[in-house]
């Protein structure tokens, strides 16, 4: 029980790497509440995993707050927070690229991420807690045929923030570390899973002959997490068959 009285917030949590992370904390006795928009999603994840469902929009900074908010309300703390609530855009060549979808992935995988540790940070300064952002091996490396600008774009930052983060709030003792999937079997990449080419083309990216699962980058989270990593801040762990170092 490696999360033994730790309160923990985790966006997007209703299905695939938010769920996947939701139910190793709650099975390593974390206090866990998930947040999505989709509150029939949302209800239908908290019920099967035993854990508690606050609604919200990452858009809408009254939406965040509020989440924070319940979450005070019914644990008097949060001690983790994982950043993980995103979007994969429809891909465009950056030139042909509408600017209002380009500002709608700035708003949600980026903006967002800033909201809800801006919601949390003045809570965890008083005991020191734990961020975890879920950034993308699309904000490691380019790819070739990856037209994905705006999404690869916020991934990135995602990637620097985490260590501006960590240097701004190690003295409060709070740690802030980074995830980078490679292509995981979810709701999000199953648009381009459809055939067995498209899939024999995805495993053949990864060095480690297979696409990852949602639980491979929960177990990454979960340390990132607990006091095994107790000494580390700013770290960026590719979790991701290999891909990376191609």
């Amino acid at each position: 029980m490696k999360l033994a009285g730790k309160v923990a917030l985790v966006t997007g949590g209703s299905r695939g790497i938010g769920k996947a992370t939701a139910k190793i904390f709650a099975k390593e006795g974390a206090s866990v509440i998930i947040t999505a928009k989709d509150d029939v999603k949302l209800q239908s994840t908290a019920s099967e995993l035993g854990v508690i469902g606050f609604a919200g929009d990452i858009r809408k900074m009254e939406d965040v707050e509020e989440v924070v908010k319940k979450t005070l309300a019914k644990f008097s703390k949060i001690d983790i927070l994982v950043n993980n609530a995103g979007i994969f855009p429809k891909t465009w060549p950056l030139h042909e690229t509408p600017e209002e979808k380009w500002t709608e992935v700035v708003d949600i995988n980026l903006t967002g991420q800033y909201r809800f540790t801006k919601a949390v940070i003045p809570h965890m300064m008083k005991n020191g807690g734990c961020i975890v952002n879920v950034s993308s091996d699309a904000g490691l490396k380019s790819f070739e045929n990856f037209e994905a600008d705006s999404y690869s774009a916020t991934k990135a930052a995602l990637i620097h923030l985490t260590k501006a983060w960590a240097i701004e709030y190690a003295k409060c003792k709070i740690r802030v570390n980074c995830v980078c999937p490679g292509i995981v079997e979810t709701d999000m990449t199953k648009p381009y899973l459809r055939t067995e080419a498209d899939r024999d083309m995805a495993v053949a990216e990864h060095p480690m002959g297979r696409i990852g699962s949602p639980e491979d980058v929960a177990k990454a989270i979960l340390y990132f997490a607990t006091e095994d990593s107790s000494w580390i801040t700013g770290a960026i762990l590719p979790v991701d068959g290999g891909i990376s170092v191609k």
